[in-house]
């Protein structure tokens, strides 16, 4: 069942001026070492939100949390007031291609149909209807014409696609892709950008986790991280080189690629 509103919207059809996540004051450890530290933010509902900061900086311990597979020390996190433990299936996370077991023998379509099992259940049979809705969800994000191809024949950008439409199968409002750009191409990646900016208009919420500093101004908002927040808020406020050099320290090529999407985006 879906979480409605009070009146009677799902949180895709509420007011984009509501907050999506609520994040205060969240803190993880592992083995008594901090990986995050009191990592607060508001996200609001039908925005995109990047995520950057170097390797080690907990951005993986951040998504992690947030989706409830790590349990923080410390802190509160709901989605629309909610703890996700009752909101699960609003939620959905779309993986590093190089995370994904691709010998595993599935189709597009068949990856896609997963989407309805949260509702569905492992031991319930998608009818008709879920295959329509898994068919419908591809041709969304452009990939019908493979939906019955094997995943691992398919691009790396075009791997994604699928995700995503496994996503919308699955009726999330909120979705968190990790890594979503990695090893396509500059007209790969602008497609993408086009899906998660329409998938944002129809009021779907996305957390994306990016190591590409020359794109920082195709994002609503922006979280510079660093095991605490170094900055967040819009691109052009947040994405200063004094920030920059505060989250990545001395890794000067990275910064000196930011300033120039500073000086050629964000003016």
């Amino acid at each position: 069942m879906r979480i409605l509103h009070p009146d009677n919207t799902s949180p895709a059809q509420a007011d984009k001026t509501s907050t999506a996540i609520h994040l205060r004051d969240v803190t993880v450890s592992y083995q008594e070492k901090p990986a995050l530290r009191s990592v607060s933010m508001d996200v609001p509902q039908g925005e995109i939100i990047g995520v950057v900061g170097p390797n080690g900086a907990g951005k993986s311990s951040l998504v992690k949390t947030m989706l409830g597979l790590i349990q923080q020390d410390a802190g509160e996190i709901l989605y629309f007031g909610k703890p996700i433990q009752e909101c699960r299936q609003l939620v959905s996370y779309v993986p590093q291609t190089g995370a994904v077991d691709w010998d595993f023998p599935v189709t597009v379509l068949d990856v896609v149909m997963m989407g309805h099992f949260g509702r569905l259940g492992w031991l319930g049979r998608p009818g008709k209807k879920h295959k329509k809705a898994a068919i419908d969800a591809l041709e969304t994000v452009g990939m019908a014409p493979y939906r019955n191809r094997h995943i691992r024949q398919l691009s790396g950008g075009q791997q994604q696609r699928v995700f995503l439409a496994r996503a919308l199968c699955q009726k999330a409002e909120i979705l968190f892709l990790d890594e979503p750009f990695g090893g396509v191409d500059a007209s790969t990646e602008k497609a993408i950008f086009s899906l998660m900016d329409n998938l944002a208009a129809d009021g779907h919420t996305l957390v994306v986790v990016n190591h590409d500093l020359s794109v920082l101004d195709r994002y609503d908002q922006l979280l510079l991280l660093n095991q605490h927040v170094i900055a967040y808020g819009p691109p052009r406020e947040v994405a200063t080189e004094e920030n920059l050099r505060k989250t990545y320290g001395g890794h000067l090529s990275l910064l000196d690629k930011a300033e120039i999407a500073i000086k050629d985006h964000l003016r």
